[in-house]
Parts: C-alpha cells; sequence; structure tokens
C-alpha cells in the first residue's frame, strides 16, 4: 500500500541569511476564540499604511527596543493571506531569532493590531465578531500562533510533497478509520484556507484524504485565479503638507477616541484609534523624520519639538472639547440679548433712528418736502479675557485622555458662565445710558413698584409697552414676547403662564404665549422682567471680535511647562442699546 504524504517544510527556503531577510504570511484571517465570541479578520478590510516600516518584537513586548527584532520592509494581500518582508536586526538577540527560524524550531507569527468597524453575526450558537475595518500595527514572533494558517514562507510554493512508500506489513496492517480520514479533512481544510463547509461537503461524499488533498489543491487554484493580487495603501494625503489640515483630521480623530458618538468625516478615518505616540510618529513620517525604535516618549518629544504640526493637533482636539462644553444649553439672559461682532476693541456705537416724520400729502405737480431722522448713540467695547494650561509629557506618553476632556471641558464651562455672568451684571446694575438716565427708571417708561407676579401685573407692564414711543414720540408698539424671573419665581411663573382650558371668558389666560425664562444669577427675588423678542427691537447686546466668536485656541510646545501649552482667549463685550424693548417690575 503507497501512502502520499504532504507536509510544510520546517525550513523556510525564503530566508536569505546574508540581507537577514525572510518572507512570512502573517495572517490568513482565520478565526479565533476569543471570551464569549468568535473573531475573525477580512483581509479585504485592512488599511496596510501602517504595517511597512513597523516594528518586528519579540511575542507583542514593546517595552524597550530590545525587544525589537526589525522591521516589516513590505508588505501585501496575496491569495494565502497577509504577505510580509521582515528585516532582522544586526544584533544578537535577533541574529539568535533568524538562526532558530532557519533551523525549524521557531516557526510562530503573530500580529497586533486595532480595530475601527465591527461586523456582528451569528453561525448557530457561535457568536461571530469580523474586523471590516482594521490597522495591523506590529508583527510578533510568537511560541503559539494564534492563527494556524501564519507561517514563514518557503518561497513561490508553499508545500513541498514528499512521497514515501511502506507497506501495509510495515505499518502493523493499520488502516485509516473513518474518523481519522475525516480529521485528516478537516485539517486540509483548514491548511488550504477553506471552509467548514467545503469539508463537511468531502466527509459528506465518503473522500479518501488523498481525493480531498486534490480537491483542496484544485479550489486553491480556482481561488488564486479569482483573487487579484493587490497591495493596499490607506495614505494620509498629500493635502497633509498643509499642518493646518492636519491638525483638523487628526485632531478631530483623537477627540472622536474620548467620544465614541460623534461620527467621524471620511478625511479624518486614516487617523482614527491612534494613540497619541502614534500620531505622533505618523506626523514624523509625514515630516520625512526617522522613527526607527523610538520609544514613546522620543516620539512626542521629538514631535513637539521638530513640527508644528504636532501642537496644532493637541490644540484642535482641545479645541473642540472646549466648543462642545461652551455650547451647552447657554444661560437665560444670554438667550435675550442679542449676538454681533466688534471689527476692532474701539467703542462700538449702534445708531438707533429714530422714527422718520409722518407722510404727507403731495399734491398734483407738487414737491416732495423733506423729513428729519433723530439718533441716539449708545456704546461699549470690547476687552480680552484668556488663561494658559498646560498638558504635560507624562499624560501625553500615557495616553491619557481625560487630559483632553476634563480641563478642556471646564475651560469652556467656565468662559459660558462669564459670558453669562457679564451680561447679568448688566441687568441687575441697571447702569446710566448716554442720556444720564438708568436703562430702568419712570422716565424711560419702563419701571414699575414692586408688584406680585399675576396676571394683573403681567397686564400693567404689557400696557407700558405697547404705549412706548421712539425718539420723535411716535407709538412703536413693543411686543412682550418673554418672562424674565430669578430661581425664587420660577414656580409662580410658570403658574402664571400656564394654559387654562377655560370655560368663559374671564378665566382664559392671556400671556400664555409668553416664554419663561429663569436666570439664577439674579440676586433679587422680588424683581422680574418682561421684554420683546431681540431681534425685532434693540435691548442688551454682546459682542465678539469679528472672525474669533467664543473662546479662541492657541499652542506652542512647551518650555517653562515639558509638554504642550494651550492658551485660552475670549475677546467679548456687552452693553445696552436701547432701553425700550425691556420692562422691569420691583
Amino acid at each position: 500500500m503507497t501512502i502520499h504524504l504532504r507536509a510544510l517544510t520546517p525550513r523556510p527556503k525564503s530566508l536569505d541569511q546574508v540581507s537577514r531577510t525572510v518572507e512570512a504570511i502573517v495572517s490568513t484571517g482565520a478565526d479565533t476564540a476569543r471570551p464569549g465570541f468568535v473573531e475573525r479578520l477580512d483581509l479585504r478590510g485592512a488599511d496596510l499604511s501602517r504595517l511597512i516600516g513597523s516594528a518586528v518584537l519579540n511575542a507583542h513586548r514593546a517595552g524597550s527596543i530590545e525587544d525589537q527584532l526589525g522591521v516589516v520592509e513590505a508588505a501585501e494581500l496575496r491569495a494565502e493571506g497577509l504577505w510580509v518582508r521582515i528585516k532582522f536586526r544586526s544584533n544578537d538577540a535577533a541574529q539568535s531569532v533568524l538562526t532558530d527560524i532557519g533551523e525549524g524550531t521557531l516557526r510562530g507569527l503573530s500580529i497586533g493590531y486595532t480595530v475601527a468597524e465591527w461586523k456582528e453575526t451569528r453561525d448557530g450558537e457561535r457568536r461571530i465578531r469580523t474586523a471590516t475595518r482594521w490597522t495591523p500595527l506590529e508583527v510578533s514572533i510568537v511560541p503559539v500562533p494564534a492563527d494556524a494558517g501564519a507561517h514563514f514562507r518557503a518561497g513561490e510554493h508553499q508545500m513541498e510533497v514528499e512521497t514515501q512508500t511502506a507497506d501495509q506489513s510495515a505499518n502493523n496492517g493499520a488502516v485509516l478509520t473513518r474518523a481519522q480520514t475525516n480529521a485528516e479533512i478537516r485539517s486540509i481544510a483548514e491548511t488550504a484556507g477553506l471552509t467548514r463547509d467545503w469539508a463537511d461537503a468531502q466527509i459528506d461524499a465518503q473522500a479518501e484524504p488523498d481525493a480531498a488533498r486534490a480537491a483542496a489543491f484544485a479550489a486553491m487554484q480556482t481561488r488564486s485565479a479569482q483573487t487579484q493580487t493587490r497591495t493596499t495603501r490607506a495614505v494620509i494625503t498629500a493635502d497633509n503638507t498643509d499642518p493646518a489640515v492636519i491638525a483638523t483630521r487628526a485632531g478631530e480623530a483623537i477627540f472622536a477616541r474620548s467620544h465614541p458618538e460623534h461620527q467621524l468625516s471620511e478625511a479624518a478615518r486614516p487617523w482614527a484609534w491612534r494613540s497619541i505616540g502614534d500620531v505622533a510618529r505618523e506626523v514624523l513620517h509625514l515630516r520625512g523624520v526617522s522613527t526607527l525604535a523610538m520609544t514613546s516618549e522620543t516620539l512626542i518629544t521629538r514631535a513637539l519639538h521638530s513640527t508644528s504640526d504636532f501642537p496644532l493637533i493637541l490644540g484642535d482636539a482641545v479645541g473642540r472639547e472646549l466648543r462642545r462644553a461652551y455650547a451647552a444649553p447657554a444661560s437665560g439672559v444670554r438667550t435675550l440679548a442679542r449676538q454681533t461682532t466688534a471689527r476692532d476693541f474701539r467703542a462700538k456705537r449702534s445708531i438707533m433712528m429714530g422714527e422718520a416724520s409722518e407722510l404727507e400729502k403731495v399734491p398734483e405737480g407738487g414737491e416732495f418736502k423733506n423729513g428729519t431722522l433723530d439718533e441716539s448713540a449708545e456704546s461699549y467695547s470690547l476687552a480680552t479675557f484668556g488663561k494658559i494650561f498646560a498638558i504635560s509629557r507624562q499624560a501625553l506618553v500615557n495616553d491619557d485622555l481625560g487630559a483632553f476632556t476634563r480641563v478642556p471641558a471646564m475651560m469652556g464651562t467656565a468662559a459660558a458662565v462669564f459670558e453669562a455672568a457679564q451680561l447679568t451684571a448688566k441687568v441687575a446694575s441697571n447702569p446710566a445710558m448716554s442720556d444720564a438716565v438708568a436703562v430702568f427708571h419712570a422716565d424711560h417708561g419702563n419701571l414699575a413698584a414692586t408688584a406680585e407676579l399675576s396676571v394683573t401685573s403681567l397686564s400693567a407692564a404689557r400696557l407700558a409697552m405697547r404705549k412706548q414711543t421712539g425718539l420723535s414720540g411716535a407709538l412703536i408698539d413693543v411686543v412682550p414676547k418673554y418672562l424674565l424671573v430669578p430661581p425664587e419665581l420660577e414656580t409662580l411663573g410658570e403658574q402664571t403662564l400656564a394654559t387654562i382650558a377655560a370655560t368663559k371668558t374671564a378665566d382664559a389666560n392671556p400671556f400664555a404665549n409668553l416664554t419663561l425664562v429663569v436666570e439664577p444669577r439674579l440676586t433679587s427675588g422680588t424683581q422680574w422682567y418682561v421684554l420683546a423678542d431681540p431681534a425685532t427691537i434693540d435691548g442688551l447686546e454682546y459682542a465678539y471680535l469679528e472672525g474669533a466668536p467664543g473662546p479662541q485656541i492657541e499652542t506652542r510646545a512647551g518650555f517653562e511647562v515639558d509638554g504642550v501649552q494651550i492658551k485660552v482667549r475670549l475677546d467679548f463685550g456687552c452693553g445696552w442699546i436701547d432701553h425700550r424693548g425691556w420692562y422691569r417690575v420691583g
């Protein structure tokens, strides 16, 4: 009886001791058991941009440069799987590993990777998670590989055929049982990278191992013909020469790590899920700086002090977090003031035109008479407010995302609180206007004595606002829209404005259309305000420097502080433009 045996050669013929290189298949995408699920890698979704030039490690250890055995010189997807060419270092540890590989005593390979997108499926009772977008980061030489198909290559032909002849008597008449045959067929399918369904079909057909091997080779040839060999390159593209573009994309990716709900833009996806050290490495690569054998600490220090991109990236991530906190629900008074801009820091004057004189009849052939416009000027100016804080080098090396969330969020909240306090102070302090009369004053027709909040007192306030006149003495018909109260009057305000399903006219609530606004910074528990829509009539106004609304961020590599320094600047001002749109009781 002739028994044909086929086995992988233990000595990879692709090994070149002179150039210290060897070829390998580091992943076939095979199933790997994880706690609670089976993990698969879809090789078509691999982003190989980080793999070329990455480290080859000793069993995934990366604590020091001694753990690095070499680098990946080339990588591409082939029909067999993820192919790489490895170049080993010339030190004693790497040479020892290279010798063991050549002797066939060290065969295991593994990869380290990050996953950007998963696909969940089920196979009966098994939960399967397939990585559809993932990035290999390193290759490791290991004693026990998770992927049984990962191996050092023999050369262009992966299998060598060895034929041995032995008669049945030499094997004591042993004949493979059906169970042993089925196990052999499953082993053939796994080695050839074929599916479980293929193996089941061979077993159902009662195939012998020789016939299954022939079918496996035929299936592999068909698969090779149908699969186009390609090299995948996810490149961080050429607009990467612009530091502002790099900062926007990489900063968004860092922000998204702290906020998984954030939907990354397509332009930022190549930067997704990278650690701070990874971002520093990529920035140095883009600027032509070699990062071979650099530790995370060295990468970050070099990126901070030799490129402008890295501080900008960190500043963008911080700025996004600061703006997120700053854009939280605004204070009561801030929603009732009008936003505008100022071109510089000189006094900002808002001109309020008086009502045009009334129209006069023009007789046939007569002339139109000239009218006049009155004007009144109020002014305020911007001032600069700010603070500097630092993110330490230790926090960057530790990839501490909290440094990009806690402090910036507090600064953003502080900026919003500051603006609200400035605006509330303008309301509570009742400053004098250009006519030397306080904003809320009997001479302005917008101040009433203390009165309990009720339909009656609201009615009196509305009447007074309706009777307001402009600079020329003509009625301007101010329409109330908001009721502003301190927290002490919030419940009473809700009750007063509540819609009532009245059964008779006298019970109807005429103020149900007013909007209640509560400002906790108002210190008087008895004063309350009725005001018009700021879009229809001037009143309280605030401004930012033109082109710089809200808090602005600047970054630089720290000198006094070992890390990156971030300056938060706010150019802001506020003031009263007109008194006619507001009415105070109390």
